[in-house]
């Protein structure tokens, strides 16, 4: 049992107390607030029902999932609910397992179901937390190298038990990220064992099985009305072949108690004929891990029904763990009558090169070498209401028999094991995938994506020794053609994660209009920042505005410290539009996050959006038109990082620029412009003036009244560094749980560096002309050293082909980035259609790509 004096003991001792006083007084509240820090051990998910909303009077339920916490405060464990108010931190991954929580407010209610705890009551000991601190800086600190699963449960001495949901009559949690996974140590992985069939089979060992029913006989019995087949429990043995299992499907409501909702297709035949078996509620459970396709199963106790939505009249046996109970089995096929053993399985292999000839909706199995495998994302699914959420990433497989490789766009199979060994440089077959093609593009782009029935097998998992695919001449040629690769040239094309989108957008707005069937759906500023702060974790959208670029800034990785800056100084709303000559900026790229979300006082999270300020009038215009050059409607700045004192950095400060030399005075700092229109900060002139008193800035003020003019140099624009989950990795087999570990859904590995073949990254941004409000977008442009799986075209290089297909020439060297800088004058004043690929990552970093940006007519 806990002790008396744990951090849980001392705290909820006091709701009990809040609690009992609370009958008496209704005034008194039955909450109380724990000081000090608990982590939290693990996050469960699930769905509400009817009764759900009784446990939160006080709070509006937004969406179906309700979240249970475990938390520990290193002596116990106690299992609590989160207030659906704070739903949105886990939603957004801010409230994670290994958070460190502090200033946690504790209240005492019911629960549908008792808690773990086995010697809790069904009323007074379950709880819910309603307000905490969350820190994700800390992680954990030192108790990471705890085993949480050895700490008993609060008030129990006992350090297991089946953990429940506390709000709602369900059996079983969800998935945290999507509705297709199973979750859990309740979904058996070996076949149930029942003394019965034990006993059945024992005696039918000593002979062939024989099926007491086929498969045609129960459709025509079926279809012919007879009532032993089509109202009464179907007792006789059916032995049938599984050919392919469905995905997991999750139908469990808010308006519906059902402890299993799960139901699950299987796709079985003997040798008179095909069928349908579903699996409902438990039966998946016990069953759906265990059974593959190839398995032979005998299946008695069952129903014979109607095929739903079928087009013609069928049947489908539906398999129930009540009313009537099946009864199922594995049988191997020695076991089986030569004369009734069900036919096996058949594949539709295509490689690469077959591919391109297959039209639209074409089902097909591939195999291939995996090169690049995606981060997992989420995109809103059209059908369930715009609530549900569907995982999904790319895969790059090569297979030698074309030059092109097969892209295959790979959502969730309930196959959550499979799908994190998903590793480069594994032999990977899809099985059921459909192509998708676009009309008119017979021999065009196209890509693999699911089916209802599509799984999905890997090696390091053991699945290919349990296929029956492996001596089909397909995968002989595909394993022959593997055979004769070197592990250098593979490996050096091989990656993991980073941003990837395709098939690649159109090259010009015409094809954009067609696309989007002339309605590209333009957003004004505002409505995209509403959007973006809505994102979910790793939810991936898309959006269309019209834009001028108003600062482009480079950047190299590992070299933030380094950049270089344009800025369109024409614009009102530019922080140099006051400035006659090119710019010098001290930039610092350690700039503190913009606190525009925060789940607690200590969680901070940047975004990459900002209003429109005014902009700052010019001193003394007259005099300055006078003794300055021609004006300069840019500004090229080498920005570089020497260590700041950002204390210091938000003082206001005053710069002398000059562009003629003072009688009176020499100046301290002296921008010269250059025939290159680019300057070098001087750090050390620069640094020396700032430390002026305001006494010096009066002074010369009065000195140079008439010779020079003075302004409030602006600070520099802050160029937030690129996320580590936007570059693709390469692909390192030594650290490939760390790597998976960075790209996977909810991961939060140690900062670490790896390598990536994107070094140079720019940041635009971009001014929506709607409303003013500017985005920061990075554009990451496609060289022939980048991970591209497509052609580069081939154009003039200039800024506004880069932007229109994204990728430099094919034809001609990349221009530096010393010249696209100089260069991207060219992009003053255009108003571009730009088109944005949003995505929520961890820490509540919103990841913003440019993607394309067509030209509109002046």
């Amino acid at each position: 049992m806990a002790a008396s004096g744990c951090v849980f003991h001392r705290t909820l001792t006091r709701v009990r107390t809040g609690a009992r006083h609370h009958k008496r007084n209704q005034v008194s509240s039955s909450s109380a607030v724990c000081r000090e820090s608990v982590w939290v051990v693990d996050v469960h998910r699930y769905t509400r029902d009817e009764g759900s909303s009784v446990y939160f009077p006080q709070s509006v339920i937004n969406g179906d999932d309700l979240y249970d916490l475990v938390l520990s405060d290193g002596d116990c464990r106690l299992q609590v609910t989160l207030d659906p108010v704070l739903n949105r931190l886990v939603e957004q991954n801010l409230l994670r397992r290994g958070s460190m929580l502090r200033n946690v407010t504790f209240a005492l209610t019911m629960a549908a179901q008792p808690p773990v705890c086995p010697v809790a009551s069904r009323d007074t000991d379950s709880y819910k937390l309603l307000t905490a601190e969350v820190s994700a800086s800390d992680e954990g600190g030192g108790r990471r190298t705890v085993d949480w699963s050895d700490l008993p449960w609060f008030r129990s001495s006992q350090t297991t038990g089946h953990v429940v949901p506390l709000r709602a009559n369900r059996n079983l949690f969800l998935p945290l990220w999507n509705n297709v996974d199973y979750s859990g140590e309740d979904w058996r992985k070996a076949p149930p064992t029942d003394e019965e069939e034990e006993e059945e089979e024992e005696e039918d060992s000593e002979e062939a099985l024989c099926p007491d029913v086929t498969v045609s006989e129960l459709r025509d019995a079926f279809l012919s009305g007879q009532r032993a087949v089509v109202r009464a429990t179907v007792c006789r043995r059916l032995i049938i072949r599984i050919l392919s299992k469905s995905h997991l499907m999750y139908y469990g409501k808010a308006d519906h108690n059902r402890l299993y909702p799960y139901m699950a297709l299987l796709e079985t035949c003997d040798q008179t004929g095909s069928v349908c078996l579903v699996l409902w509620a438990s039966v998946c459970v016990n069953w759906y891990c265990c059974l593959k396709p190839g398995d032979v199963i005998s299946l008695r106790h069952y129903r014979v029904k109607g095929k739903y939505q079928a087009e013609l009249e069928d049947i489908e046996i539906s398999v129930n763990s009540r009313n009537p109970a099946a009864r199922i089995s594995i049988l191997p096929e020695s076991s089986v009558s030569p004369g009734y053993l069900p036919p096996a399985p058949t594949y539709s292999f295509h490689n690469s090169q077959e591919l391109m000839d297959c039209p639209n909706a074409t089902v097909c199995d591939v195999i291939g070498l995996l090169t690049f495998s995606g981060r997992p994302e989420r995109i809103r699914s059209r059908e369930s209401r715009g609530a549900g959420l569907m995982e999904y990433r790319w895969l790059r497989l090569e297979d030698g028999a074309s030059h092109r490789p097969i892209m295959v766009k790979l959502f969730c199979t309930s196959q959550p094991e499979t799908h994190r060994h998903l590793y480069p440089l594994s032999v990977v077959v899809c099985t059921r995938l459909k192509v998708v093609k676009a009309a008119g593009e017979a021999h065009g782009r196209f890509f693999l994506t699911n089916t209802t029935f599509t799984q999905v097998y890997c090696t390091g998992c053991g699945d290919h020794t349990q296929m029956g695919y492996r001596k089909l001449h397909p995968v002989r040629c595909f394993l022959q053609w593997l055979r004769l690769q070197k592990d250098e040239p593979v490996l050096s094309r091989a990656l993991i994660g980073g941003f990837f989108v395709y098939p690649p957008p159109p090259v010009s707005l015409n094809m954009y209009m067609k696309e989007c069937r002339g309605k590209p759906g333009f957003l004004q500023g505002a409505e995209i920042q509403r959007d973006l702060l809505q994102l979910l974790y790793r939810e991936r959208r898309s959006f269309c505005v019209q834009a001028r670029v108003t600062m482009v800034a480079f950047s190299r990785r590992g070299e933030e410290d380094q950049s270089l800056l344009w800025m369109d100084t024409s614009s009102p709303d530019s922080p140099s539009s006051s400035l006659s000559s090119p710019s010098v900026y001290r930039h610092s790229s350690h700039a503190p996050p913009c606190p525009a979300l925060s789940s607690s006082s200590t969680q901070f999270v940047p975004l990459f959006i900002s209003t429109p300020h005014p902009s700052r009038p010019p001193v003394s215009p007259s005099s300055s038109s006078h003794n300055s050059p021609s004006c300069s409607c840019s500004s090229v700045v080498r920005l570089t990082t020497p260590p700041v004192d950002h204390r210091a950095r938000s003082r206001k400060r005053r710069l002398l620029f000059q562009t003629e030399t003072p009688k009176k005075r020499c100046p301290l700092a002296t921008v010269q412009p250059e025939q290159c229109n680019e300057t070098v900060v001087l750090f050390e002139a620069s640094m020396e003036f700032l430390e002026n008193t305001d006494n010096e800035d009066a002074d010369d003020e009065e000195d140079c009244d008439e010779t020079a003019s003075f302004i409030t140099a602006p600070l520099p624009p802050t160029i937030s560094p690129v996320a580590t989950e936007t570059l693709p990795m390469c692909y390192n087999p030594t650290q490939r749980e760390k790597q998976a570990e960075v790209v996977g859904m909810g991961g939060w590995a140690e900062p670490m560096r790896f390598d990536s073949p994107i070094k140079d990254c720019y940041t635009l941004k971009l001014k929506v002309l709607s409303d003013g409000v500017t985005v920061d977008a990075i554009f990451l442009p496609l060289s022939l050293s980048s991970p591209c799986c497509q052609p580069l075209p081939n154009h003039d290089n200039s800024w506004t082909s880069i932007l229109s297909h994204g990728a430099f020439s094919s034809h001609q060297p990349p221009p530096s980035p010393a010249d696209l800088i100089n260069m991207a004058a060219q992009l003053s004043n255009q108003r571009l259609v730009c088109v944005l690929e949003a995505c929520r990552l961890r820490g509540g970093n919103i990841e913003v790509i440019l993607s394309r940006a067509f030209q509109l007519p002046q």
